[in-house]
């Protein structure tokens, strides 16, 4: 599936592991797990059919928003979006949810 980054520090995350040390271990490798399986999806169905990756949809304002739990803390944030080619992702953010 295509997706593209919101922010630059995320793209040299992805690009070139850079702000790596500014996250926990556990959760930069769930970050490139994550990254690969977006990768390899065909569109967004498949992505909800992997359950492991608890891919959901979020409530009250952030309704337009998705995450992938990287573990029980963290979580991937992004956006659905529509072009001529079809659907993508907008990666959003590596959020602690707990804060």
């Amino acid at each position: 599936m295509r997706f593209e980054f919101k922010t630059k520090k995320l793209e040299d995350l992805y690009e070139k592991e850079k702000y790596a040390h500014k996250y926990p271990q556990e959760v930069i490798e769930a970050f490139f797990d994550a990254m690969s399986v977006i990768h390899a999806a065909k569109d967004i169905r498949d992505l909800y059919q992997l359950k492991g990756l608890h891919f959901e949809k979020l409530k009250a304002d952030r309704k337009d928003e998705r995450s992938i739990r990287l573990n029980d803390q963290w979580r991937l944030t992004m956006k659905l979006h529509k072009d001529k080619h079809g659907n993508y992702l907008q990666i959003l953010d590596i959020e602690d949810y707990h804060i």
